[in-house]
Order: structure tokens, then C-alpha cells, then sequence
């Protein structure tokens, strides 16, 4: 097989890559990237484009299947840049993947995409994807959604895989999520099991993790086997307050959701913070996911526990760890942290 990735040089793109590589039926790796990475892979070749601009089709032929991972967090403070990038280029790329007449597409949507759920039970795939409007990564991811299903009803002879998995972690991406969601005022040293002295307890509090090796692993599956369809991924436990002041070494504080909000906005606003307020507001309101269509269909399963892949995430913070890959770049000391002030958190680097 001969498989193209897109946005092949962030926290998964590189855990997809590994795994493809690994896999003797995969003949061919060809990583996308809008800049070309210092790191390799063992087998990988590399193509230098942007999904925006790149001629696609061009890269696309000959290929067995087509996994699209590439997605801009930031800026938040211009909607329109992300939009151009995530949706439109998001057109392009499954445009792009007809008309090379590329036989499999696997998208890398989220549990970001989902509408507001219930308590319980946690819910499957076929749970509205409306996302959550105060976010743009929920309006962006559940619009995508809606374009594919238009792609699928248009191309059905094309094989299409939705993969929507929690948040996801790794020590080498570390760095790269904290300059992304925390901004350059977060203590490196001081992220660490017992010097975090509370976890705040907000209601509607919890998340679902997996680690991005065990990602990269479902995203092999979903090119090799024949498959189709929405897939939900997460690793156990649940994390809400009480398990990560466990993991943290940690005591619960209660803290109103208007409060933590406000607190966030207030960070946002003063350009500390390079996350909305409003991702908060979409994390309090995702749905819990059932995963068995993913081990039952898709044959997968977690190797990695969700507290395991948070513990290593923290670790590759205290240590400043990353990839030579420009996504991951490891963190650079006080005069990267400068860079990072003078782009005003949040805005354009």
C-alpha cells in the first residue's frame, strides 16, 4: 500500500507515521507537511504543501489512501485564518482525494465534533455532530463533518473513515500543547506530581485521553482494513477532578464554571493565555464516548491507560521535550518564551 498523511509532523501525524511504518503491507509512507521536518521516520518520504494552496492531486496519485490529520489550533484571535485552513483546506484536501481517484480517506475528526450529551451513558457514533458554537474548533470540526457527508454521498465508491478520538497525548508533544493551550508563563519546572497543590473541581468537569502512539495505532487499522464509518477512541479511566488530584498528588477545590470561565476570558483578553474561553466552555460540555465499536470492528485497544498518557504529557513538560519536526519543537528556553509574548498569545506567530 502505498498511503499519503497529511499533517503528518504533529503529535499524531508522527505516532501515524511510526505506525505505518512498521506495518509490512504499508510499502509506501508519504508525509504533508507545511514545513519539511528535521526528523525522518525510518521509511517515510516527505512532501512539502499546503492544503490551502498545494496542488493535491498531484501528491495524491497512486495512493492507496489518504489519512488528513492537518488542523491549525492557532490563532484564535482571527477565526478566518483556521477557517481557511481547517474547513476550506479540509474541501481540498477530499476534493482532491476524487478526482486522483485515491480508494480510502480517513479523516481525523474528534469528540470535539460531538453536540452536548447526556450524563450518561457515555454515547456512540451515531450521535449528533453539531459541536459546541462558542467554540471554533467545535464549529470547525462539526462543519467538516457535514462537508464529508455530502463527500461520502457524492463518492461512494470511496472508502471513508471518521476517527474521533479524545485528547491525546505524548512526552515529545508536550511542549507543542503547552505553547498551544497553557502560553509561555506555565512553570516547566514546577509541572510535576506534588508540586500542583490543587485541581480545581468544576462542575461538568471530565475528559477522555488516550496516548497518540495508541491513535496512531487505530489509524493504521483504519487504512489496512476494510472499514468505514465513525469511530470513537479513548483510553480508561475517565478523568475528572478527583482521578487527576489522585494522579497530581492533589486536593479538589470546588470552583463555579462561571468563575473558571471568567478567569480564562480574563487571561485571553489580557493576551496570558492563547486558549478561549470558549474551549472551556466546550470541554464542560462534551459527551462522554463509548469505544466499542472500535475494539469490536476496528480490532483495536488502548495500550496506554488515559492517566498514563497525562503523566507522560506532564513529564515532557517539566523536561521540555519535542521532535525536530517544526509542530513539536522542543521548548527553547527564555528566549522562545520572548517569541512567544511578542506574538501576543493567541495571535499570529
Amino acid at each position: 500500500m502505498r498511503v499519503i498523511v497529511v499533517g503528518a509532523t504533529g503529535n499524531v501525524g508522527t505516532s501515524v507515521v511510526r505506525a505505518l511504518e512498521a506495518d509490512p503491507d504499508v510499502t509506501s509512507v508519504v508525509g504533508v507537511a507545511r514545513r519539511t521536518p528535521g526528523w525522518r521516520g525510518a521509511r517515510a518520504e516527505w512532501r512539502q504543501a499546503d492544503v490551502v494552496t498545494a496542488d493535491l492531486v498531484q501528491i495524491f496519485e497512486g495512493a492507496d489512501a489518504v489519512v488528513h490529520l492537518g488542523w491549525l489550533f492557532q490563532p484564535t484571535r482571527d477565526a478566518t485564518i483556521t477557517w481557511r485552513a481547517n474547513v476550506l483546506g479540509s474541501m481540498r484536501v477530499f476534493r482532491a482525494v476524487a478526482e486522483a481517484g485515491v480508494p480510502a480517506l480517513v479523516y481525523a475528526s474528534s469528540v470535539g465534533a460531538y453536540s452536548p450529551g447526556p450524563d450518561e451513558p457515555p454515547v456512540d457514533e451515531s450521535w449528533p455532530t453539531h459541536g459546541w458554537p462558542g467554540a471554533a474548533y467545535g464549529r470547525e470540526k462539526a462543519y467538516v463533518e457535514r462537508v464529508l457527508d455530502v463527500f461520502e454521498h457524492d463518492n461512494p465508491d470511496i472508502r471513508v473513515v471518521r476517527m474521533r478520538p479524545g485528547f491525546i497525548f505524548k512526552r515529545v508533544a508536550a511542549t507543542e500543547q503547552r505553547r498551544l493551550f497553557g502560553g509561555p508563563f506555565v512553570p516547566r519546572r514546577l509541572v510535576r506530581p506534588g508540586l500542583i497543590p490543587v485541581v480545581p473541581d468544576i462542575p461538568g468537569l471530565r475528559f477522555q485521553a488516550l496516548h497518540a502512539d495508541d491513535a496512531g495505532e487505530a489509524y493504521r487499522l483504519a487504512v489496512t482494513r476494510p472499514v468505514s464509518g465513525a469511530f470513537n477512541l479513548a483510553a480508561e479511566p475517565v478523568l475528572e477532578p478527583a482521578e487527576l488530584a489522585r494522579l497530581l498528588g492533589a486536593r479538589t477545590v470546588p470552583v463555579s464554571a462561571w468563575m473558571a470561565r471568567s478567569a480564562m476570558a480574563a487571561g485571553w483578553h489580557l493576551r496570558l493565555l492563547p486558549a478561549a474561553s470558549g474551549l472551556l466552555e466546550m470541554l464542560l460540555q462534551l459527551p462522554l464516548m463509548d469505544t466499542r465499536r472500535a475494539r469490536e470492528v476496528l480490532g483495536w485497544a488502548p495500550r496506554h491507560s488515559a492517566a498514563d498518557a497525562v503523566l507522560e504529557m506532564m513529564e515532557g513538560l517539566r523536561e521540555g521535550a519535542g521532535m525536530d519536526t517544526a509542530p513539536l519543537a522542543p521548548d527553547s528556553g527564555p528566549v522562545g518564551r520572548l517569541k512567544e509574548v511578542a506574538s501576543r498569545a493567541g495571535g499570529r506567530p
